[in-house]
């Protein structure tokens, strides 16, 4: 299993920062590094990771697709495939109505159709410069039909980058089956759910294809809960709690707490969520959820227990936890799963 780190957000504003946080975690071992669009770009940081790191997978977990349009992003991923040597990973989300709409001021319909559209788009637009295919797309959210040679990069060395999607419901699953090169599972999600909802539902995209499970890459990002001592270990319990109960409050993710037969609790959640009432929602996922979402264990048992719930189904493992920089807790860890 390959086990991957992350960037994380420096409130500093000093992207230089992220330039030495890559090389610590390649030369600790990790098989790839990512990014999220929070409060920083995704792409600025993972230019300056390829500068001080040479064999770490770089990606987006994820940039939001919907933001942008398949040019734009078509000719940012391209830039970084040809600088990382080949390394990056465009790692796509939809992201949600409410900040699509009122957060980047774009269009919101049929996200999984338009989420299909948009890679398919991106994938003409890049058959276009490696190939030299006339672009020539027309869907139904999107059309590129214009590409003349003062805009045409040319090939790339290292071809197309990878392409993952993010997904909870069945048939964004089912488009990254059909369309994508990986999957990444949102952390909100549960062995179960894992097993019975989504990896169905990849197979039937990938049948679509006609591919199989072999031929994808699953990354599970996952909630662990540890602790070198009980203090440190009562306060991971508590801040997953309260994330757990953030994206428990989305209704779009209501689908993995249903399965649970915890569903009631998602507009419950939503409604606290309104009122700016975070500490109070965390301290509605009792034990037996907290259990259910995350691993909670000594370091020492981290490995096993993952290896446990997700060794057979996921490819590449990430990590919702504290001391991912503390080598005396992490680094064995990290060890254990590689070798599983």
């Amino acid at each position: 299993m390959k086990v991957d780190g992350g960037l994380g957000p420096d409130l500093s504003h000093d992207l230089g920062t992220f330039a030495a946080q890559a090389a610590e975690q390649e030369a600790a071992g990790y098989n790839g590094i990512w990014t999220a669009e929070t409060n920083h770009d995704p792409f600025f940081p993972l230019l300056l990771a390829a500068g001080t790191t040479s064999d770490v997978d770089l990606g987006t977990g994820i940039a939001v697709a919907f933001s942008r349009s398949p040019m734009t992003l078509a000719a940012t991923a391209n830039d970084l495939q040809a600088f990382t040597g080949g390394r990056f990973i465009l790692g796509l989300g939809s992201q949600i109505k409410p900040h699509i709409e009122k957060r980047f001021s774009m269009p919101w319909s049929h996200p999984a159709a338009r989420m299909r559209e948009f890679i398919l788009a991106m994938r003409a637009i890049w058959a276009c410069w490696n190939d030299g295919t006339k672009l020539d797309f027309q869907g139904d959210f999107y059309t590129h039909t214009l590409m003349t040679p003062f805009f045409d990069p040319g090939p790339n060395p290292h071809g197309a980058p990878r392409v993952f999607l993010a997904g909870v419901g069945e048939k964004m699953t089912e488009v990254a089956g059909e369309v994508c090169d990986g999957f990444i599972c949102h952390a909100f999600t549960t062995e179960r759910y894992l097993r019975e909802v989504t990896i169905p539902a990849l197979e039937r995209g990938l049948d679509a294809s006609g591919r199989t499970l072999a031929d994808i890459e699953i990354s599970g990002p996952a909630f662990v809960v540890t602790g070198s001592d009980e203090e440190s270990f009562e306060k991971s319990k508590a801040g997953t709690r309260q994330q757990i109960a953030f994206y428990g409050s989305t209704p779009a993710y209501r689908g993995v707490l249903d399965l649970h037969g915890w569903g009631d609790l998602q507009p419950e959640l939503n409604a606290m969520s309104k009122q700016g009432k975070w500490k109070e929602m965390g301290e509605l996922i009792d034990d037996d959820m907290l259990d259910t979402f995350a691993v909670v264990a000594e370091p020492s048992g981290i490995a096993p227990a993952f290896t446990a719930r997700f060794g057979d189904v996921v490819d590449r493992l990430s990590f919702y936890a504290p001391y991912k920089n503390d080598p005396d807790t992490w680094l064995p860890v990290i060890e254990a799963l590689q070798k599983a």
